[in-house]
């Protein structure tokens, strides 16, 4: 099974490159070896579900905003 991985080779090109599993070297376009490299995961969280990155946040400044204006 192929999976996208990204690359960095020693003169600084990053890349990505569809390889097996277990790959952890690949070749530049330049020539050089390239390491495989941490990459930032890309998903996107659900603000619906309130379980998500500053949640608790939101509800803080929503009491705030109520407690303000005196509203229940």
């Amino acid at each position: 099974m192929l999976k996208v991985y990204d690359f960095v080779c020693s003169n600084g090109h990053h890349f990505e490159e569809f390889v097996s599993g277990n790959a952890t070297i690949s070749r530049c376009g330049c020539g050089a070896d390239a390491k495989r490299v941490l990459s930032a995961p890309a998903f996107h969280l659900d603000g619906s579900s309130g379980h998500f990155p500053g949640a608790a946040m939101k509800w803080e400044r929503e009491h705030e905003r109520l407690a303000k204006t005196g509203d229940s």
